[in-house]
């Protein structure tokens, strides 16, 4: 009996914890459609922003070229891994921890190479091996262009003063909510725009006022955007692993009770068969 007490318990245990998994993917999934129709409204615009003004910095030369254009020398890169405060999100999180170190440790190999994280994660998990300059993990409190948009702009400053030569942004691309790509995204310098056959396109506009003046006033807001938007889409792809990872635990939480269930009923019938045989042997004894 003390065996089916113990089988009792885990049913008990995985019960709970399959109602808690049901749950989280429940909230997870009413998280997720809000933040995807978000980045879902707000992909055309960033994406054609910046099509737009990658082609409008390439075109100019000299002293018109903006200060966010200037490719040279990479001795120092930045980068930006984009991760979320909490976790049950599968590898959500990992996955950016990994391509992090990976870029850290070949791609960028013998360069100088920092890390300011927005996530608390990616932050807990990277400040053991490598230099944080700074972390964001409140960002998600209180999402909004405003905040995201302080962040671009002490990026900016970082690369215009020198500091850094390149600054790539590394996040979870959403695409549905089973799937999210991982992004390796150049955030300064900006490249010129190039078509889907790979050669550089410059875009034939009318501009007023002048191109370097529509530049220089433009270029700020497209990298804030540009921010904006791989956050947006991490916090959507948060939801949508959250939201998958707990439909797989649910699902696993219910083939183990219906196993042990099974199991118990299986015990629970050897128990009174033995009872049974207990009772028959000891009438036949006492017939005898």
């Amino acid at each position: 009996m003390a065996n089916l007490k113990e089988i009792r318990n885990r049913i008990a245990s995985v019960s709970s914890t399959m109602q808690i998994t049901s749950a989280m993917k429940m909230v997870s999934a009413a998280k997720l459609k809000k933040a995807q129709d978000a980045i879902t409204a707000m992909r055309p615009y960033a994406n054609k922003l910046t099509e737009l003004l990658q082609s409008l910095s390439a075109s100019l030369e000299g002293d018109g070229a903006s200060k966010f254009s200037d490719q040279r020398e990479v001795n120092k890169v930045l980068l930006v891994a984009i991760s979320s405060n909490r976790g049950l999100a599968g590898a959500f999180n990992s996955s950016i921890v990994k391509k992090g170190l990976e870029l850290a440790e070949t791609t960028y190999q013998g360069k100088q190479v920092d890390f300011l994280t927005i996530g608390k994660k990616a932050s807990d998990v990277l400040g053991k091996s490598q230099n944080i300059i700074e972390n964001h993990n409140s960002i998600f409190d209180d999402l909004s262009f405003e905040n995201v948009a302080e962040i671009a702009q002490n990026l900016m400053n970082l690369f215009s003063d020198g500091q850094y030569d390149k600054i790539v942004l590394v996040y979870n691309k959403f695409k549905n909510a089973a799937t999210q790509i991982i992004m390796e995204e150049q955030f300064l310098p900006i490249l010129p725009f190039e078509s889907e056959s790979g050669s550089t396109v410059n875009l034939d506009y009318i501009f007023e006022p002048a191109k370097a003046e529509i530049v220089s006033q433009l270029i700020p807001k497209s990298l804030k955007t540009q921010l904006f938007k791989a956050v947006r889409d991490s916090l959507a792809s948060e939801h949508g692993a959250r939201m998958t990872a707990m439909h797989k635990a649910t699902d696993n939480a219910t083939e183990l009770r219906d196993t042990l269930k099974l199991q118990y009923n299986k015990a629970r019938q050897a128990a009174i068969t033995n009872e049974i045989l207990e009772i028959v042997g000891g009438a036949e004894a006492l017939n005898n």
